[in-house]
């Protein structure tokens, strides 16, 4: 199989393709799930961007508040639509991929409360905790990238902005932890 090839919507046990409505009950999930954890992260930030961030010491290059939603909200499609065209392929490194996808995201929502909600209690150290659960989550989309790629050439395109984003999260959250 060429990986630049997508699979078939098929299911590898019966052989047969998967219903329009199986389909899209599968993508909803997908969505529904990264839009949860894009939610939750927002209230763990929603109190502290206007609170000790505010006055945070910030990378000269850090963007105006106002970027990070619709930045974050079409990353946080992109990567529901990539995990749905993964797993509607349902070959036999499926699982594998939406395991490694869904620990990124697990890491993904563990990053926000780390910086943004710690702060107050821990200072500095919630800034270093979440530079290294930052980095473990580069690992973990650039790993995903690869298994989705492998199964969907699309899929794993469609994460590439995602881990550039989270390079440049982390060059952000280097200077904060540097330098507050």
């Amino acid at each position: 199989m060429r990986p630049d090839r997508e699979l078939g919507s098929v299911d590898v046990k019966s052989g047969r393709p998967y219903s329009a409505g199986i389909q899209a009950a599968g993508l909803a999930g997908f969505l529904v799930a990264s839009l949860l954890v894009a939610g939750l992260g927002g209230l763990a930030s929603a109190a502290n961007v206007n609170g000790w961030y505010a006055s945070a010491d910030k990378a000269p290059w850090t963007p105006p508040n106002f970027v990070f939603g619709p930045v974050w909200t079409v990353l946080y499609v992109a990567m529901a639509v990539a995990a749905w065209l993964v797993w509607r392929q349902r070959t036999a490194m499926t699982r594998r991929a939406v395991t490694v996808y869904a620990i990124q995201l697990v890491l993904n929502l563990a990053w926000t409360p780390a910086f943004f909600a710690l702060y107050p209690s821990l200072g500095t150290a919630a800034l270093w905790l979440g530079m290294a659960i930052i980095l473990a989550l580069i690992a973990a989309v650039a790993l995903t990238v690869m298994y989705f790629g492998l199964i969907s050439r699309t899929a794993g395109l469609l994460l590439l902005p995602y881990v550039s984003w989270l390079v440049f999260a982390a060059s952000l959250n280097w200077w904060a932890a540097v330098h507050n």
